[in-house]
């Protein structure tokens, strides 16, 4: 298993894997999240994308975007098909490391305030609530971790 830059070619791997680990959250929002409508070429090409390999296969995926002062977990997803076996841990605990090697002293992070799971789980790795915001039409909850 592991985490590295995704490649060209990889952005239909990665809309696919999002659309089916967010499909869930459709009808509690009454529309599609922000990361089922990225532009994944374009985060590939940027070098923001990451995915998660388990043997050969593309089992998460993660975008990180460097903003001055700290590092934003813009998204962070899983195959449901691998769901529930600390896989998005890993991604969250490579987007800390990475935020470390980038001179970064805080990792943040956002998510709908309907995806009640994440936003009791953060907690639980560290992450405090510092603002809601209604945001692109949608109502986030941002949440900061300090790591250096």
């Amino acid at each position: 298993m592991s985490v590295r830059p995704a490649r060209e070619g990889e952005d239909d791997a990665i809309r696919g894997l999002v659309r089916r680990a967010y499909a869930m959250y459709v009808p509690r929002m009454g529309k599609e999240p922000g990361p089922m409508v990225d532009d994944y070429a374009a985060r590939v090409g940027e070098g923001a994308a990451y995915v998660l390999e388990r043997d050969g296969a593309i089992c998460g995926a993660l975008v990180l975007l460097d903003f001055p002062g700290y590092l934003l977990l813009d998204n962070v997803a899983i195959d449901p098909a691998c769901q529930g076996r600390g896989l998005g841990r890993i991604l969250i605990a490579f987007a800390e490391g990475e935020a470390l090697r980038r001179g970064y002293p805080e990792v943040r992070l956002y998510t709908h305030e309907t995806m009640t799971e994440n936003i009791a789980m953060y907690p639980r790795l560290g992450y405090e609530e510092s603002h809601r915001v209604t945001e692109k039409g949608f109502a986030r909850v941002y949440m900061r971790k300090n790591i250096g």
